[in-house]
């Protein structure tokens, strides 16, 4: 079964990559629209959506679907899948090529199938609980740097949240001087797959939503890293706030949060961000 939703996961993402793709900087003012701060959503986006969404419902019309443009009821028992038709919505706007498709099945709220897609470089990231994560077909593992020196780390900035700065200021230094580079790029679904595929060795970013995540959690795990919330938990789908690398990484990014974002995040520690 999860060998088939992966498979209706990645023919969705290709429908909607290519409507990505083809619309790639040619966004006017009047296609844009602001949901928050720094948060924005396009007429792309939500034809994405309907294009995956349509695809998912007729193929499996008792699943339930959770969507980053539509109003939904969150996970629910069975099949839920998690879908974000376009992450990287700012950078798609500004002709910024690092976007991507996230969709997962999740069984009773753990990702068991999922696909994060690259449509700019027609790059498939895809995994299958227990069956490896894979590269348009080709496995994919976590690199195993050996120093802390050598170590490359990708994050997001807090840039919907921002009353955080103070304390992600505070891990982002420490991480800098102790590490061999960090790269912020924008499609926190993507960076999880460049995890994945050894790109860089460690990803840590706060505020996310589970559809943000869901997929390259999966994809992380099955290329043999760790991936936890702040606290060291299983949490991160539902709070946002991830730690991701592989054994030698992720304590070293697990312990830094831990002392710098953890205490000001307490009081969201148990709710969605």
């Amino acid at each position: 079964m999860t060998l088939e939703l992966a498979e209706a996961a990645r023919a969705a993402a290709l429908e909607a990559g290519a409507v990505i793709r083809d619309s790639m900087g040619k966004m006017s003012g009047s296609q844009v629209r602001m949901k928050g701060v720094s948060d924005y959503v396009t007429e792309v986006d939500m034809q994405c959506e309907a294009i995956i969404m349509e695809y998912l419902q007729k193929r499996f019309p008792g699943h339930h679907i959770m969507s980053e443009e539509t109003p939904n009821e969150g996970m629910k028992e069975g099949i839920t899948w998690v879908i974000d038709p376009l992450d990287g919505t700012a950078n798609f706007i500004h002709g910024f090529p690092f976007v991507a498709v996230s969709i997962a099945a999740c069984q009773d709220g753990q990702p068991v199938a999922g696909v994060v897609l690259d449509p700019v470089r027609e790059e498939m990231f895809s995994a299958v609980r227990g069956g490896g994560a894979f590269l348009n077909g080709q496995p994919i593992h976590m690199r195993s740097p050996q120093k802390l020196q050598d170590v490359f780390v990708a994050t997001g900035f807090p840039h919907r949240t921002r009353q955080w700065i103070d304390p992600y200021l505070a891990a982002f230094r420490e991480i800098f001087l102790r590490t061999g580079g960090i790269r912020r790029a924008g499609a926190a679904a993507l960076d999880l797959a460049y995890l994945a595929a050894g790109r860089v060795d460690g990803f840590w970013e706060m505020g996310l939503k589970t559809w943000d995540v869901a997929a390259g959690t999966l994809l992380v795990l099955e290329a043999g890293g760790i991936v936890t919330d702040f606290w060291g938990g299983q949490d991160h789908l539902n709070n946002g706030h991830i730690v991701g690398g592989n054994a030698m990484v992720h304590p070293f990014l697990l312990d830094i949060v831990r002392k710098t974002l953890a205490p000001a995040l307490a009081p969201a520690a148990d709710g969605p961000a």
